[in-house]
């Protein structure tokens, strides 16, 4: 079997077992311990009960009458009448969450009274010096002592990478800050994040040690996306590869820059997508549309699947070439909203944007990570998509605002920790229900979001999600063009090169944008938005009469196109677009014929057409 075809139904296993990890999370397997197993079982489930017990020793007074106000006030969510509302044209029962109105107002008052308790509890928010007891607790429960020996059982470098992780409480309280290890496996997330640290120096401190850390513990499994490649091993060629484009400067300018906790480190890396599309989609976007890496967060990058990935239903792909990817496979024809979806993804991934699957009743989407906050995009609200990540998605939402704020969602933690080591309920409903100190948690990151002002920013094109035609104009841009990007030359051998920007009116339409390319040069890309023609007409001084071969130096990711170009009003001349996969290159030659002195050729496209980009043209005698 061919490696593509390989890392393809991976790819397709991998996406299936992401839509039910949701589920699948609170069934895991069951795990067989030896003699030397239970041994280890056993000490770390005692630790895990002197640290309970040491733990239930910090828990502060509350003023009892605070108490019952705030108990009083969340019990009342429950009798919040829903709503309904219509999503893409579908009616959806809202009770729980912002997206009810009723419910978003009472939580006002709870969230009030949460304040009043957290007031009187100052002393203990504020003591850090308990903060790695409680994490270590934290992450014991999560893992479970029988998990944590199931790994440390199967050797000594096993054993080793447990107790390095239990007795660094630095670690402890950073992995548990981050959001632990999915699943719980520990184990597989110290090896990959061991395996990140020996790879590379700089993994060490700073961002570069919170991304080695936290994709160690988003990617859990035995294997990462390559099924025949041990998942340290993988996550130690993409860390790589990142770190390599990072100091390409090809990687977006915040990524350095995610900002609070460094939990939106742990989406940074695709979670089904091999690295020959990663590449790949870098390329597109900096060769093909460098105009996308420009645009504000909402849309950078993510912008090509509305300007490429029609939306496009009963698409057969079964007689594309088999060596190109599913990626490669939606740009040429498009399709509905889950390949949208998947090109979405990838193209902010390919640059370090936390990105992750928004899938709703009957449709899937994106959401991705934004200076502003997390959006959703071409699907609707986080309110009614089914989850992210495997949480429900408003807690998703409320859990990437909190952690903006290091120390405030610290002393949520502690809130919640202490109510685990109390044996109290988690919180349900978008905190409706659930023990009080574990709710007291929930709303202490209410009242970050709150203090720090931090606003929903909402869903982004949702009007997309399954129509190619938005309710918003947009606005087209006009770009002021050097004279230097104008200037056709003519070389010693009489070969007339003409830059793309020299047509008689460089200006932006519909189909036509001018735009810098990736290299400080200037190139034009001729889309499929507009339904009418557009063109792009060159007046030459020609010095000689006779006969050119006339190329293009383009970049394309679609199959079976061509332009066309007429000469001097009367000749039309068909010229094949070739299938780039967006790399540059020259057309196949096409002869013309061009008098002397003043010629005009004009460049179109037939509709229905796909994009291409062009940076030049080319006239070579023939003679």
């Amino acid at each position: 079997m061919k490696k593509q075809e390989i890392i393809t139904r991976a790819w397709i296993i991998k996406a299936l077992v992401l839509a039910t990890s949701v589920f699948a999370a609170g069934k895991p397997a069951p795990i067989s311990l030896s003699p030397e197993g239970k041994k280890l079982e056993a000490h770390y489930s005692k630790m895990q009960a002197d640290l309970k017990e040491a733990i239930t020793r910090l828990e502060p007074t509350v003023d009892e009458k605070k108490k019952a106000g705030f108990t009083k006030q969340f019990g009342a969510l429950e009798n919040v009448t829903p709503v309904t509302k219509t999503v893409m044209g579908n009616e959806v029962s809202v009770k729980y969450g912002p997206g009810n109105p009723a419910f978003a107002e009472k939580q006002i008052e709870v969230l009030t009274a949460a304040r009043a308790v957290m007031k009187d509890i100052d002393a203990f928010l504020g003591g850090e010096k308990d903060l790695a007891i409680m994490a270590k607790f934290a992450l014991l429960t999560h893992a479970t002592p029988s998990r944590l020996a199931g790994f440390a059982q199967k050797g000594e470098e096993e054993k080793a990478l447990i107790d390095q992780l239990l007795n660094d409480d630095k670690l402890v309280v950073q992995a548990m800050t981050l959001g632990g290890a999915s699943g719980g496996n520990y184990g597989q997330a110290m090896r990959s994040y061991t395996a990140i640290q020996n790879a590379s120096k700089r993994s060490h401190e700073g961002f570069f040690q919170i991304w080695a850390l936290a994709a160690s513990l988003q990617y859990t499994g035995e294997t990462y996306v390559y099924p025949d490649v041990p998942a340290a091993e993988s996550l130690v060629n993409y860390y790589l590869n990142y770190l390599k484009a990072y100091d390409d400067g090809i990687l977006d300018p915040a990524f350095s820059e995610l900002g609070g906790t460094g939990w939106n480190y742990r989406f940074v890396f695709p979670d089904s997508y091999a690295l020959e599309d990663i590449d790949w989609i870098r390329k597109v976007l900096r060769n093909y549309r460098p105009d996308h890496t420009r645009l504000e967060y909402r849309w950078r990058y993510c912008r090509i699947v509305r300007s490429d990935i029609p939306y496009t239903s009963g698409v057969d792909r079964s007689g594309m070439p088999a060596e190109l990817s599913n990626i490669q496979k939606f740009f040429l024809k498009g399709g509905i909203c889950g390949p949208r979806a998947f090109v979405g993804q990838i193209s902010g991934y390919a640059f370090g944007i936390p990105s992750r699957r928004a899938p709703s009743p009957g449709h899937g989407a994106m959401a991705h990570w934004t200076p502003d906050g997390w959006t959703t995009v071409l699907g609707p609200h986080f309110y009614f998509c089914k989850h992210i990540n495997g949480m429900p998605p408003m807690e998703f939402l409320l859990e990437s605002q909190a952690q903006q704020d290091p120390k405030g969602f610290k002393q949520a933690l502690m809130c919640e920790w202490l109510g685990k080591a109390l044996a109290e309920d988690a919180p349900s409903n978008f905190g409706s229900s659930g023990g009080f100190w574990r709710l007291l948690g929930f709303y202490k990151r209410q009242a970050i979001v709150e203090d720090q002002k931090i606003k929903d920013i909402g869903a982004t094109g949702e009007e997309l999600a399954e129509s190619n035609v938005s309710s918003e104009k947009e606005e087209v841009e006009e770009i002021e063009i050097s004279e230097e990007f104008k200037k056709i030359t003519v070389a010693g051998d009489g070969t007339i090169t003409i830059p793309v920007a020299a047509c008689r009116s460089p200006k932006n339409g519909e189909k036509i944008r001018f735009m810098e390319s990736i290299d400080g040069g200037m190139q034009v890309h001729y889309g499929l938005a507009g339904q009418r023609p557009e063109l792009l007409s060159y007046t030459l001084d020609i010095p000689k009469a006779g006969k050119y071969e006339f190329t293009g130096h383009v970049c394309s990711v679609t199959m079976d196109r061509e332009f066309l170009l007429r000469v001097n009003r009367r000749t039309l001349v068909d010229v094949n677009i070739p299938y780039t996969k967006a790399d540059w290159m020259d057309t196949k030659p096409v002869e013309l014929e061009l008098k002397e002195g003043r010629n005009r050729i004009s460049f179109t496209q037939r509709a229905p057409n796909k994009g291409v980009s062009i940076k030049y043209f080319k006239l070579k005698p023939m003679e």
